[in-house]
């Protein structure tokens, strides 16, 4: 893990955003999806933008396909960038990665706002929506789009041990969160944002 610039205490409770950014783009011919290009720069840049916009000042980002390529080719300043070596397993091992680098962060974090390099569709005022549900320590929020769970998500710190343990695959929290769907909030962002991935070379028309 390194750390760009050194965290500071605040004022008030820290939700950090927590940006899944390591996938190897395999239906994308081998392309690191971190590095595709949008708006003239790597989709990963996007990504740490919309996050900040919406909120999160602290931000830290899993790499795993081509990691050393992002550092060189992102200009990520600000950022605390953690290798995930286990990035191909699936999603799972890099949200494993990421709570594990935030829990070992030098100022105390309350929650971590997760969200996925490859869903540029989704902005600032989804973030910001989310970030808005943060309730204490034992929060769960998520987005959701006509009705269904989806990206970013909101995960309080008494939550992580838990999350981690069942992030395996590529089914990230989904089974965490599914055993405690009574407690999460969700939030509907169907009218600011569009929840597609960016997972095949159709799907490159998204990309400007």
């Amino acid at each position: 893990m390194t750390e760009e610039t050194r965290e500071t205490p605040g004022t008030g409770p820290v939700v950090a955003g927590l940006l899944l950014a390591a996938g190897g783009g395999r239906r994308l011919g081998g392309r690191p999806k971190a590095l595709l290009r949008h708006r003239g720069r790597p989709l990963v840049e996007h990504a740490v933008a919309v996050l900040r916009a919406g909120g999160c000042e602290r931000v830290h980002v899993v790499l795993g396909a081509a990691a050393e390529r992002v550092r060189a080719e992102a200009e990520l300043p600000g950022c605390v960038l953690v290798d995930n070596p286990d990035w191909a397993e699936g999603m799972g091992s890099s949200l494993r990665v990421g709570l594990d680098s935030l829990r070992a962060a030098a100022v105390p974090v309350d929650a971590a706002l997760v969200s996925l390099v490859d869903q540029p569709g989704i902005g600032a005022a989804a973030v910001a929506r989310v970030r808005g549900a943060y309730g204490g320590r034992e929060a769960l929020a998520a987005a959701s789009y006509d009705g269904k769970r989806g990206h970013p998500v909101l995960f309080g710190a008494e939550h992580w041990a838990g999350i981690a343990a069942g992030a395996v695959g590529d089914r990230g929290a989904r089974d965490y969160l599914a055993a405690h769907r009574d407690a999460i909030t969700l939030v509907d962002c169907s009218d600011v944002a569009e929840p597609y991935d960016i997972d095949t070379e159709a799907d490159l028309a998204h990309l400007e």
